[in-house]
């Protein structure tokens, strides 16, 4: 189990495999995000995109996907997410790529009021089988210190 006193600010993590399918890219952008370009290749063929592209919103559910079957072998005393600050989409995901995600911890502050938990921040770059940073955020973990134990 790691605790907020295992967490290295600097630490950098590589993992994760997601093969995004376009019946998915249709099937989230059909209920979550219906702009034409998530829908159809016509649409999209007339937009900066040039073809069918997952929607910003499904990379993010992507990553969480891929954090989460991480998070199995890599257990920590988490306490949740306050949120993520900036989230950048920079640049198209296609069906037919592969995913994978990169974090580094950026700082970390055990909390004055609450001692028995901390925060850390985390730079997570999501990647595209050509190593091409796709989407970035800086992701806020809540975390127990080992001394609530």
């Amino acid at each position: 189990m790691i605790f907020f006193e295992d967490v290295e600010v600097g630490a950098v993590q590589r993992f994760g495999s997601y093969q995004v399918t376009r019946e998915e890219v249709i099937e989230f952008a059909g209920k979550y995000d219906p702009q034409p370009f998530h829908l159809s290749d016509e649409a999209a063929a007339q937009t900066y995109f040039g073809r069918l592209s997952a929607s910003g919103w499904h990379t993010c559910a992507m990553m969480m996907a891929m954090l989460v079957e991480n998070m199995k072998s890599h257990q920590q005393a988490s306490l949740g997410s306050p949120g993520q600050d900036e989230l950048r989409w920079l640049q198209p995901v296609y069906p037919g790529d592969t995913l994978h995600c990169e974090t580094e911890v950026l700082e970390k502050r055990r909390s004055q009021s609450r001692p028995e938990m901390g925060s850390y921040r985390s730079r997570i770059t999501v990647k595209n089988q050509h190593g091409e940073a796709v989407m970035t955020t800086v992701a806020i973990g809540l975390i127990r210190t080992r001394s609530a134990e």
